[in-house]
């Protein structure tokens, strides 16, 4: 039997993880369970599945987990300590799924240990993606993409090497705001931008989907997976959701990944390892049934933050790290009420403007990434209170 750890069990990854778990109880066993501040949810899902071992990120919610585990003999902690022992408890597969840059310390943590690392934190490639793979060749440690994506393309791939590749494609459903209006969409509220129309990703990932943020970092994700150049990149707006990634190759060919939109599907591909994982109770693609796929450029008018993301990877150094840095703390503004959607982009292109030439070199390791993360979220949250004293 494998040794499943998930890092960032709670949520939707964590969730989906879990589940297919749970269908192949003589394949996996699971070891530790790392969430973020939920006691109640975590403790649950760690009594369900019998874990060996539960964290919590937080580490003011450490009581209340203890008691939540009361008398289920299931060790457990909280804050950074905890989840990093929790990291290193053995196992074959580290699926992380922790959500931002608090997701670069525990991720990198299991590929120093060489553990097989199911990625779907995408943001460790975007602020520290040259350490994170420089690492994994260092330690012997495997990658594998998580992300849709990210998951088709490496699918479509297969053994063919990039050096043959042409372009590759990621796609996106173009959100909630796809047809709208960019007056409309300037006027949206948080609760109309977090409304997926395929995917129920959590608050903060449903907004970087509405404003193609999640596509930009996407690209800056597969730069490094795949280690192409971002010229050899593209995003296509694709609103069924079927085809995730194409890859052309440099003879005309295309090869695509399809599948339903159920995130079981790339994590089955992951933790299979070269197996094929049957995925109980999915979708089952009937092209007939859908009838129709259309695709529609990405427009970077209406949607200015893949612009600004593009912009950010051309650049390199650390440029992804601020942009990452500034679009947490946009989002976290504008879901308290405190800009409006737009101000999303505004604020993170104002913050790049500001780091520019900055910090020309990417991150030599985690410790500078967050470093650099730290200094951009400071200047992004002294820049809004500027903003908000000057209305």
């Amino acid at each position: 039997m494998l040794t499943v750890s998930i890092l960032g069990a709670t949520g939707s990854i964590g969730r989906s993880t879990t589940d297919l778990l749970a269908q192949h109880k003589t394949r996996f066993r699971i070891g530790a369970l790392v969430g973020g501040r939920d006691a109640v949810a975590l403790a649950k899902l760690a009594r369900e599945i019998g874990a060996d071992f539960a964290a919590l990120a937080d580490a003011s919610q450490g009581a209340a987990l203890r008691e939540a585990l009361s008398g289920s003999g299931i060790p457990n902690g909280a804050g950074e300590s905890a989840v990093l022992e929790a990291v290193a408890r053995e196992a074959d597969i580290v699926v992380a799924a922790v959500s931002g840059a608090a997701g670069l310390r525990p991720t990198h943590a299991a590929l120093r240990l060489g553990r097989t690392v199911a990625l779907a934190n995408k943001e460790s490639l975007v602020c520290a993606g040259d350490a994170f793979m420089r690492d994994a060749a260092r330690y012997k440690a495997r990658l594998l993409p998580v992300d849709s994506e990210h998951n088709a393309l490496a699918q479509a791939l297969g053994d063919g090497v990039v050096a043959d590749v042409s372009k590759m494609t990621i796609t996106a459903s173009g959100g909630p705001f796809r047809t709208w209006t960019a007056e409309r969409i300037a006027a949206a509220s948080p609760e109309q931008a977090a409304a997926h129309p395929t995917w129920s990703m959590g608050m903060k990932i449903n907004i970087d989907s509405a404003s193609l943020m999640n596509k930009g970092l996407e690209l800056i994700e597969a730069h490094h997976l795949f280690a192409i150049e971002p010229e050899r990149l593209d995003v296509i707006v694709h609103p069924q959701s079927i085809v995730h990634g194409l890859v052309y190759w440099r003879d005309g060919a295309v090869t695509a990944g399809l599948a339903m939109p159920d995130m079981r599907v790339p994590i089955a591909h992951c933790l299979g390892l070269g197996e094929r994982l049957t995925v109980e109770r999915g979708r089952t693609l009937d092209l007939a049934a859908v009838g129709s796929l259309t695709f529609e450029p990405a427009d970077e008018v209406r949607f200015p933050c893949l612009r600004i993301a593009r912009a950010a990877l051309a650049s390199g150094g650390a440029a992804p790290t601020v942009m990452n840095a500034a679009n947490e703390i946009a989002v976290a503004a504008f879901i308290r009420g405190a800009i409006p959607f737009y101000g999303i982009a505004e604020l993170v292109e104002r913050t790049c403007e500001h780091f520019a030439g900055t910090y020309r070199t990417a991150p030599a390791d985690v410790d500078e990434a967050l470093a650099i993360d730290a200094h951009a979220r400071a200047w992004s949250a002294e820049a809004l209170g500027e903003r908000r004293a000057a209305e």
